[in-house]
């Protein structure tokens, strides 16, 4: 893939008690996206929507405590810890206020933030956001996980494979089980930022009637559905996903 499949630049950034690290793609003075990555998972496969937005936004995409390039505690953290690293790392890079677009179990740390640190985030865009309240075990999510699987593109399986070894089998254990056990459908209406909830039409990890529920719950949410593709929109529909995100950029209401 050659120049597709670098960031511009890489950061640490002391914060959280370790050395965040961030890849970074696009203009210096463009408004700023930041991506939360799901369980298991890095900046890396945020990589094709950086390249999207890569004209119109700053996009920087840290690596969570533990995963990616980042060190964590030997202890995986909960999903309040994740959501505190994240507004000590956004405090520390002077990034509060962009646009927010989280993946999967990346919304459960994004919707904590919003809940707790409301004055670090601007727009939030929720893509797939997990866990379904009617399955939130562990046989059920890892069955509508390998039902995803032939919806997503092949090119997917190798970035995360590489992620998953990363970050070790004991912390993925222990933080999926941390994951199960968050109630954010419970949160969900103390989000006080406009919400674009964004659904893969075929994903069977986030099913229509929770991607609706999702958004009833939010004080300010609307849902978009991206026809064809799964769990991982930012990485199959790139494309589409920008185009929801490019007028929060410009000020546009969610």
């Amino acid at each position: 893939m050659g120049p597709l499949t670098r960031w511009d630049t890489h950061e640490f950034t002391a914060a959280a008690g370790t050395r965040v690290h961030a890849a970074l793609l696009g203009p210096r003075d463009a408004p700023t996206v930041v991506c939360v990555h799901g369980l298991g998972c890095s900046h890396r496969y945020f990589l094709p929507l950086a390249r999207a937005l890569r004209r119109d936004a700053r996009v920087v995409a840290p690596d969570l405590p533990g995963f990616g390039r980042t060190r964590g505690p030997s202890r995986a953290l909960d999903v309040r810890g994740q959501s505190r690293a994240l507004a000590d790392w956004l405090r520390a890079t002077a990034r509060g206020g962009a646009v927010l677009v989280a993946n999967s179990t990346g919304c459960q740390t994004a919707v904590d933030l919003a809940v707790h640190s409301p004055e670090l985030l601007g727009p939030l865009v929720l893509v797939g956001p997990t866990v379904d309240r009617r399955a939130r075990t562990l046989p059920q999510q890892v069955g509508r996980l390998l039902a995803d699987t032939p919806w997503e593109r092949p090119t997917l399986g190798p970035v995360l494979l590489r992620d998953w070894a990363a970050c070790g089998a004991r912390r993925y254990a222990a933080t999926f089980a941390y994951l199960l056990s968050d109630p954010i459908e419970r949160k969900l209406p103390h989000v006080p930022v406009p919400t674009v909830v964004v659904r893969g039409a075929r994903d069977p990890v986030v099913p229509r009637e929770w991607a609706e529920e999702v958004t009833r719950r939010l004080s300010a949410g609307r849902l978009e559905e991206v026809p064809g593709v799964g769990h991982t929109v930012n990485w199959s529909a790139p494309e589409r996903l920008a185009r929801i995100v490019r007028p929060l950029l410009a000020g546009e209401p969610a």
